[in-house]
């Protein structure tokens, strides 16, 4: 596979679409915003006026978009990319949507004659600049294995979880857990404010004791520093919680934590901070608005 098309060039498909570049693929993009593209042609890549002709030719295209509106429209929207995939390629999408709709687009992709995997993504901003993204994914196994290639140069690892929508459902998983941890750790440090602890001190003990997840440590961090610039938009964070809760209850499950987090990231929103990262819940948590 040499002719790859990408769809969406926010925070994590910029990164991505470098990556394939470094590595020497062909690559037409398509973005919605056309002036975001205009980097990438000076790197080599061709631009593209629709998710068709970004399709069109290539041996996969990769959709990396904000939800199921977003990956519905440039999938099958007025000139979408299925219109030009073709029989032989790859459709792969990464956007963290609803295992509802991803298994829609599947049987869509399938009906042309082209294969399909859901390949979702843990990490931010640094780790699909830096190639360190992890996929989930979710599909046949002979359709990983023909794009494998084109996502180790943006992966430490590609983890074959089952099934189409196997990968979306376990990133909700991990983002459900992801967003819980940023709540519970920025009502501890309102807590320990309130209770007059040292700031400093009581982050270093929750960095470093029991709840020192990775997240916990790099999310302190930010959330000490009052540095949001975005890595992960908070209102995306909220989408996929929101996304988790639903598909938990279909399966019967009730996410009560991931409610609350819910809760505490419509609070954020409701104060400004959702064009923010998602650590920013920590200053609604606060009272603070931006």
């Amino acid at each position: 596979m040499k002719n790859i098309g990408f769809l969406g060039l926010g925070v994590m498909g910029t990164g991505m679409t470098g990556r394939l570049l470094n590595a020497g693929y062909t690559l037409t993009v398509w973005n919605r915003n056309a002036a975001r593209a205009e980097p990438l042609r000076a790197r080599g890549a061709t631009i593209a006026g629709t998710p068709r002709e970004a399709a069109a030719g290539a041996d996969a295209v990769i959709a990396m978009v904000a939800d199921d509106n977003a990956s519905r429209a440039v999938w099958t929207g007025p000139d979408g990319a299925l219109e030009g995939l073709g029989q032989d390629a790859v459709a792969v999408e990464c956007s963290t949507v609803s295992p509802e709709w991803v298994q829609e687009l599947g049987r869509l992709v399938e009906a042309r004659g082209a294969a399909f995997i859901d390949a979702p993504v843990t990490g931010s901003k640094p780790q699909a600049t830096n190639g360190e993204l992890l996929f989930l994914v979710g599909g046949d196994g002979e359709a990983l294995d023909r794009v494998r290639d084109v996502l180790r140069p943006m992966s430490r690892d590609i983890v074959h979880m089952g099934p189409v929508a196997s990968g979306a459902r376990m990133k909700l998983v991990n983002n459900f857990m992801s967003a819980v941890q940023a709540v519970a750790l920025g009502e501890a440090l309102a807590f320990s404010h309130e209770c007059g602890l040292d700031p400093v001190g009581a982050m270093h003990v929750l960095a470093n004791g029991a709840p020192g997840s990775p997240l916990v440590k790099t999310v302190g961090a930010r959330m000490m520093a009052r540095d949001y610039a975005v890595n992960f938009f908070l209102r995306l964070m909220r989408k996929d919680v929101g996304y988790a809760a639903d598909e938990a209850r279909r399966h019967g499950v009730e996410l009560h934590t991931g409610n609350a987090a819910l809760a505490r990231f419509d609070q954020a929103i409701a104060s400004g901070w959702g064009e923010s990262d998602f650590a920013a819940v920590a200053e609604a948590i606060a009272g603070r608005k931006r």
